[in-house]
């Protein structure tokens, strides 16, 4: 049975949760007292909650390709990626 481990320390993911509340705390307040009208803090305001959530998903989706051509790797007793889990030709 492989044993299961996790990557990061609990440092590392402190770190990564204090950055990403100060970042969304910051952007808030620095929308918040823009000199614009409110709908074009609305705007600004809708496209930073965007781009955080599109921030999420890309990395979970970047995660689980990567798990997935590790557990793939290991069902077809591979060495070395395919080329075609990771979308490359081989080479010959």
């Amino acid at each position: 049975m492989e044993k299961l481990y996790n990557p990061n320390t609990p440092q590392w993911t402190f770190f990564a949760w204090v950055s990403f509340i100060s970042a969304t705390i910051l952007m808030s307040v620095g929308v918040w007292h823009l000199p614009v009208e409110i709908w074009i803090k609305g705007y600004f305001a809708m496209g930073a909650f965007f781009l955080t959530g599109s921030a999420f998903t890309l990395s979970k989706t970047m995660r689980d390709n990567q798990e997935f051509a590790e557990r793939s790797r290991r069902i077809l007793g591979e060495d070395r990626p395919s080329p075609v889990l990771i979308g490359m030709k081989e080479s010959v």
